[in-house]
Formats: C-alpha cells, structure tokens, sequence
C-alpha cells in the first residue's frame, strides 16, 4: 500500500485555527502586548540620556549635569525590566494554554480517524507530528514569537527615535533596509517549502525506522536484511542532504545581513560627522543616533534569524492544524435496541478492491453471532466496520450504543495494571477491577505480583504473555460494558492451552451481551447464537449450528473436516 500522508493545512486555514484559539484570550494577550510596548519605549530613552550625559562631558560641565540623566538611565532600567517581565509572562500564559488546546484537539482528531487512513499514512507520519511538529510549535510559542514581536517593537521605535533626534539619521539608518528586507524575502521564500519538505522527509524517516524495528523478526526471517539497511540509508541520506541545504541556505542569510549592517553603520557615523562638523548636531546627538543604529542590530538581526525558527515552526504547525482541524468524524447511526443492523455494507481499502460487498446482517439484542470464512473473506474488516475501526464505502452500520473491540492484537500500556484496567473506567473501585479479573480468570497472576493491581506493567514493568494481556483486554471490555462487543480471534495468539483459557474467558465476559465474534476455531462458532459465513467478501450462509449443518453447504464441510480445529483464517 502506497503511503498518502496526512493532510497539512493552508496558509488560510492555519490563520484561522489561530483566530479560534485565540478566541476569550485576547484581552490577557492585548495587556501582556502593551506591557512589552512599554518595555521597548523604555529601552529606547536609553540613547537620548547617554548622550546628555556625552554633552556634559564635551561641555566640562559638573556633577550636577549627569544626575538626571543618570536616574532616568536607572528609571528606564527598572521600567524596562518590569515591563518586559509582566509582558513576557502574560505572553507565555496565553501560549501555553493555546498550546494545550492545540494538543487536545490533535489528540482527539487523531484518536478519530478511521484506522485505514492511519494505517495508509503510517504510524511515523502521525508521530512525527505529535512529537517532533508539535515540540517546534511549542518552542516557537514560548520563544520565538514573544522574542520576535519584542524585537520589532524596539525596532519600530529606536527608528522614531532616530527621527526625533534628526530626521537625516533615519534616512542613513534606513540605507541598510533595502539589504535587509532582499535578505528577508530571498529568505523566506526559499525556507518555507524547505522546512516543510523537512519535516515531511523526517516523518518518513521515523516511518522506516518503525517499520524496520516493529518487524525485525520477520526481516530476519526473510533476510531482508540488506534491503531494510538500504531504506534505512536512503531515508537518512535524503534527511542529511536537507539539513546541508538549509545550512547553506542560513549561511547566505547571514552573511547578507553583516553587508547590511556594514552598510547602516557607515552611513550614521558620516551622517553624524557631517551633522557635527556644520554645528547641526552636538557630539552628544551623534553618539546618542549611533548608539540608536548600534542597538538595532540585536532586534534586528534576532528578528530576522528568527524567521529561521518561525518558518520552520510554520511548516509544523500547518502539519498539526491538518490534523486538528479535520471534521468531526460522523457518529454511526444507533438503532432503538442494544443489537446491531448492517444493510449493504461494502468496503474498499485505499487503493485496493473492494474486501466487503452487499453484507446484510442483524444481530438481535444480547445474542451472540460467529463469524467464519476462509482467509481473506473478510471477517476482520467486517468486524471493524462494525466496530466503527472502518467506514464502510457504501452501506450503513446501526448499533444500539457503544461499541468495544478487543482483536488478538493487545496493548498493554505502560503503567499500574490498575492505571491498566481503568482506562476502560476511570471511575472503577479496586472491587470493580478485582471483580472483572475474576471473571476473565486472571485474579490469580495478577495476585502473584509483588504488589498485585499495583505492580508496573508494559514497558519497564512486568510484562504480561499473550494470554495475559488479552485477559487483560477482556477485563476492560467488562469494566467499560458496552452495549456491543466485538472479539476479533481474540483468542487466536495465546497458544492452545492460553486458547482454551481465554474461550472460557470470552464466554463468561460475552454472556447475555450483544456480540460479533470472529471464530479462530469453529467450536466457537459452534457454541455462538448464530454463524454467519463469509466468502469473498460476500456472506454466503447464516443460521445456527445446527441449521447450517443441516443445509451441508459450505459451514457443514467445514464441521465434517474437523470439529473443534482451528477456521480457516481471517
């Protein structure tokens, strides 16, 4: 299956996921903002002062003279660091808050999609942006932007005060703009698709590293070793030569912006000894709009290296707003009843055939049905239609309330088991968990651990076998009791004496509950309400055990090959 990433966002879709986060926090951000307006007016009374006091000097004058502008210096100092301080923090509230919105809406939209569109855009794509996307944004959030909008502010004024001061030191300041706003625009016209390819190079990068390492047995297996090791290299070729282009790219930024400020300084300092020579300007004036030129140098270059990190934060916050800003994903219909009403269902995997074609199927309310089929029949898209997992491509799906899945693919998430078991029900007693293991038969192994529902399970903790962790799996299905549930070979991994455990599990947890099982061996199918067979796609037969063995089609040469032995796949 070819990879198709996730979606990324314009630039207007970008802007207007802003806007909406912004949104009941505009007056915290509106007083933070004045706050730093504040700031930079206060660091820009700094040049005026030195130069009274640069004057004093020429002058001989006394003591007296500096006093003033020496306790403005230290006025302008306090108010400078004041300011900046409540603005700098009033900025850092409204970023985090945004921030954690952002998550949270990602998290959700992530947690939604159906599982066939992450399967098709890979587990790295998604990761990539919910780790490496997600901690630039932040970083921009909390540095880049509140470092650059204090920059632009001292710019904006350190050039009103060169104006005040004369307005023949502003046009020699502004000789070197010109410079600066090529730079900018050679800049960012280049950096944006770069960083954006950047970061879509990186995700396929992790992409491969997780596919490599998840299946390394089967590398093995195969000895695919060589071919693995060449993806490996070629994803991080791919991801070097990128890194390389953007030094390169930096390199010639920079060393446009030192012409600039080569240009600016040489122009002031004339302009200032041509002012002082025709008696148009003290020395203290010429010091003072020098120092004014001087200190845009910081602000100036910061914003403009910025954009490096601003540009680079953009291309990840439009691959993050692409996610979570996705439609809400639309509920499956529910019917009056607990059961379930499947009419037309087809399925069709991205790029492939259809797997599903014309499925009509009903499960009444607190009855059990079993599926069979051979390999490829489509039994597990089938249940993950159900499930909600797929959306089927025509049809519709009708379930009386909430739907839980357990497959023979468990995970065990890292924690508590107790943590474990009560993601299903956060609000479950430790009788509620006890209650639900003895049910599934795993009260015992559990009570062996040192410190029973409070050992530390999954990574860096005990970890459970097969059979456990689908034990523990069945336990959060009856902790969460939905109104359907379906068991997708839930018992296929577990090893035959762990089979037999879990079946006998499987059948207290689904007794008097509506379910779809998808039969690893045909005595489950024989022990359900009703069993529905699948061929190609298509249902072929339904009906009770002893119905369909009565009609000897396909279920009955099954039975007669072998009761009890394991179905023909999935």
């Amino acid at each position: 299956m070819s990879r198709a990433i996730l979606p990324v966002a314009d630039a207007r879709a970008v802007r207007a996921a802003v806007v909406r986060l912004l949104r009941g926090r505009r007056l915290v951000l509106g007083l933070a903002l004045a706050a730093l307006v504040g700031s930079a007016a206060a660091g820009t009374l700094v040049p005026p002062l030195l130069g009274q006091i640069v004057d004093a000097v020429v002058a001989r004058r006394g003591a007296d003279a500096v006093t003033t502008p020496v306790l403005g210096l230290v006025g302008a100092a306090l108010a400078q660091g004041l300011l900046a301080v409540l603005g700098m923090a009033g900025i850092a509230r409204v970023g985090e808050e945004v921030l954690a919105d952002l998550r949270e809406r990602f998290v959700a939209r992530a947690l939604g999609l159906p599982l066939a569109r992450l399967e098709q855009a890979g587990a790295g794509d998604l990761t990539s942006r919910v780790t490496s996307d997600l901690a630039l944004v932040g970083d921009a959030v909390r540095q880049a932007v509140p470092d650059m909008a204090r920059g632009a502010l001292v710019i904006v004024l350190s050039l009103v005060g060169l104006a005040v001061l004369d307005w023949r030191f502003l046009l020699a300041a502004l000789v070197a703009v010109p410079v600066q706003v090529l730079t900018a625009r050679w800049y960012v016209r280049r950096s944006s698709p770069l960083y954006r390819e950047q970061r879509e190079v990186g995700g396929a990068q992790q992409q491969q590293l997780l596919d490599t390492a998840g299946g390394v047995a089967t590398v093995r297996a195969l000895d695919l070793h060589d071919d693995h090791a060449e993806r490996v290299r070629s994803r991080a070729a791919a991801v070097v030569e990128l890194a390389l282009r953007v030094v390169r790219l930096q390199t010639g930024f920079f060393g446009r912006l030192n012409l600039a400020e080569f240009l600016g300084v040489a122009a002031v300092l004339a302009t200032g000894f041509a002012l002082v020579g025709g008696g148009a300007a003290t020395v203290g004036t010429a010091s003072a709009a020098a120092l004014y030129f001087i200190n845009l140098f910081t602000p100036v270059n910061e914003v403009l290296f910025l954009l490096d990190t601003v540009q680079s934060a953009g291309a990840s916050l439009a691959r993050v707003v692409g996610v979570a800003e996705l439609d809400d994903p639309q509920d499956e219909p529910r019917s009056s009843a607990p059961g379930v009403r499947v009419r037309g269902v087809s399925h069709a995997y991205p790029g492939g055939s259809e797997v599903l074609r014309g499925v009509d199927l009903d499960i009444a309310p607190g009855t059990r049905l079993a599926l069979v089929g051979a390999s490829g029949a489509g039994k597990t898209t089938l249940a993950g239609v159900v499930a909600g997992v797929h959306r089927p491509t025509a049809g519709t799906v009708a379930t009386g309330g909430a739907v839980a899945m357990v497959s023979q693919e468990v995970h065990v998430f890292a924690g508590t088991l107790a943590d474990d078991l009560r993601l299903a029900a956060p609000a479950a007693t430790d009788d509620d968990l006890w209650a639900a293991l003895d049910l599934v038969d795993a009260r015992g192994w559990v009570s062996e651990l040192p410190e029973g529902l409070r050992a530390v399970v999954g990574t860096g903790g005990h970890t459970p076998t097969a059979a456990q962790a689908q034990q523990l799996a069945l336990a959060r299905l009856v902790l969460a009791d939905p109104a359907v549930a379906v068991l997708d070979e839930a018992t296929a991994e577990a090893g035959s004496a762990g089979a037999r455990v879990l079946e006998a599990a499987a059948e207290r947890v689904l007794r008097g509950r509506t379910a779809l099982v998808v039969a690893h061996r045909l005595s489950q199918a024989a022990a359900a309400d009703r069993i529905a067979v699948l061929d190609a796609g298509v249902l072929v037969e339904e009906g009770t055990h002893d119905e369909l063995l009565a009609a000897g089609g396909r279920y009955a040469r099954l039975w007669s090959a072998g009761a009890g032995r394991v179905a023909e796949g999935r």
